[in-house]
């Protein structure tokens, strides 16, 4: 993904925005259509520029642009609807709590004790990041 901010069609991209899009894209991409799934990967993931993406599809720098102005919309509106997004994250800083916890208690734990708590958070990091059914 892009990491540093660009101007493209006049208007600045941001690294939050890229970060926006690559983490909704991740939720709710398989909702878009397969070409806004195309040109939302070549944008953002694959650092095409507008151009570079008219090009390659043989469409204009505006038909780009709509395209992927309609697949932000889309993927915000699914956000906005489901807040996929939003839970993953309160997930994320609840397990950050727990593990700052583990790590104060720790000296005053059983080395069993000690050992579950770890396990637990092992599974709801893997279960956040849906690597566990």
């Amino acid at each position: 993904m892009k990491l540093l901010n660009r101007i493209e069609g006049g208007f600045l991209l941001s690294v939050d925005k890229v970060v926006r899009i690559g983490k909704l894209f991740s939720f709710y991409g398989k909702l878009l259509t397969q070409k806004q799934q195309e040109f939302v990967k070549l944008y953002y993931y694959h650092d095409l520029s507008l151009g570079e993406i008219a090009e390659q599809k043989g469409i204009s720098r505006q038909g780009v642009y709509d395209n992927l102005k309609r697949s932000e919309e889309a993927l915000e509106d699914y956000e906005e609807k489901l807040k996929l997004l939003k839970h993953y994250q309160r997930i994320e800083e609840e397990i950050e709590k727990l593990e700052d916890i583990r790590k104060r208690i720790e000296p005053r734990l059983e080395k069993e004790e000690l050992e579950d708590l770890k396990d637990i958070l092992i599974r709801l990091k893997a279960y956040q990041e849906g690597e566990l059914v």
